[in-house]
């Protein structure tokens, strides 16, 4: 028996590998393809409507909604133990099953986040690692007092996953599912005013205006011209490869909260193997899927080869990931995330059209960085394009 599986993610191949010499009746062949927004999607979605689908695919948390509204998912619940969703973290898990009407997936790793810092600078600038978002505007307007081309960090443009996990973290809620009806409310309360602290730190000229990932962004860090970056797990290797002139200087704390007391934490990215609907053999599927995303060689290789951070419980707590970094200090980085991946909000769910809600976030955020319009703005202007994508796609909607 020959399994089809499309997959992203470096260094896999060697994970299919390993199967493949354990079950020589269930092979897996791998087609290594492009990042889901860079093509594969629409191959994937091509491929549904031509009924030439793979068998499994890799697909991310914010995206599996619209395959499933595709009816391109495979319930697999009937292919795996009743206590499988044990092994995952709350919130892993709640992004495949949808309401508890099946499970459309494996959760394959996470994104946990977490605030990296520089902290040779910020014993330069006599600033404390702040704890809350309060503190952090005020250790940005501090640090920008002494040295007026040092900000505390960026707005990006694009990076919209991103500002959906802050969001996120202080309570939003962008999508439920009431009945056969979505309801739509990405201009809450708690986003807007996630919205509302970052115009005041833009309008005050206290973060950056640059993408991330930019030579730009890279040029900052590497000069100190940046202190922080707010983000997920698989940020630290994306430091050490971009900036490799500054290891040693930097560390990695939680990140800041909203209210003191709180145990707040976010997500930003993470992916799932789904057994794709037109697959001869979901069982072998699943069973693959779920070895990939348990079995503790499988994960070393993943985070190995691929920098992916495990979705189970277990593998937080694996010895490679229980290693000193030299890149920040000697610290063990993955204690802060291993803490806030079980800090992430688990109820919060995505629409089935993010695409076109990233879309339209971009482009309002690039008009608020630009000083033509303001981030709350762009906010509701994602909640009307949503709504209308969701429309196009026959779905009953309304704001929550």
């Amino acid at each position: 028996m020959r399994l089809s599986f499309w997959s992203w993610v470096p260094g896999i191949d060697e994970a299919v590998d390993l199967w493949n010499s354990e079950n020589p009746d269930i092979q897996v062949e791998l087609n290594a393809v492009a990042g889901g927004n860079q093509g594969t999607y629409q191959n994937l979605s091509n491929a549904l409507k031509a009924e030439t689908e793979p068998d499994l695919a890799q697909i991310e948390f914010d995206t599996l909604p619209s395959f499933r509204l595709q009816q391109g998912l495979r319930d697999v619940s009937q292919c795996l133990e009743a206590d499988t969703g044990e092994q995952f973290i709350d919130f892993a898990w709640n992004q495949v099953t949808f309401e508890d009407t099946g499970v459309y997936a494996i959760p394959q790793d996470t994104g946990p986040m977490a605030m990296f810092y520089r902290k040779d600078l910020f014993e330069e600038y006599g600033v404390d690692v702040p704890r809350t978002w309060a503190e952090f505007a005020a250790v940005a307007e501090a640090v920008h007092d002494q040295d007026s081309s040092v900000q505390i960090t960026h707005f990006p443009q694009r990076d919209t996953g991103w500002f959906a996990g802050l969001a996120s973290q202080n309570g939003a809620r962008w999508a439920e599912i009431d009945g056969d009806k979505w309801l739509v409310d990405i201009d809450d309360a708690p986003s807007d005013e996630v919205a509302k602290y970052w115009q005041d730190l833009i309008d005050r000229g206290l973060v950056a205006n640059m993408q991330g990932f930019s030579e730009q962004w890279n040029k900052a860090l590497a000069d100190g011209k940046l202190l922080t970056w707010v983000s997920a797990v698989w940020g630290n290797a994306t430091l050490a490869s971009n900036v490799p002139t500054t290891s040693g200087k930097w560390a990695v704390a939680p990140m800041p909260i909203w209210e003191e007391g709180e145990h707040t934490a976010a997500n930003w990215g993470g992916s799932t193997t789904a057994v794709m609907r037109g697959s001869d053999h979901p069982y072998e599927a699943a069973q693959f899927a779920l070895w990939l995303n348990t079995d503790p060689d499988s994960l070393k290789l993943l985070n190995e080869n691929g920098g992916l951070y495990p979705a189970t419980k277990d593998g937080l707590d694996l010895p490679f990931l229980k290693q000193p970094s030299e890149f920040y200090g000697g610290q063990h980085i993955f204690d802060v995330f291993a803490q806030a991946a079980g800090n992430v909000d688990a109820e919060f769910i995505w629409s089935p059209t993010m695409t076109q809600t990233y879309a339209s976030l971009a482009d309002g955020f690039g008009r608020a960085l630009g000083g033509d319009s303001t981030l709350s703005e762009a906010l509701d202007g994602a909640e009307e394009d949503t709504m209308t994508a969701m429309r196009l796609q026959a779905l009953e909607v309304e704001r929550k």
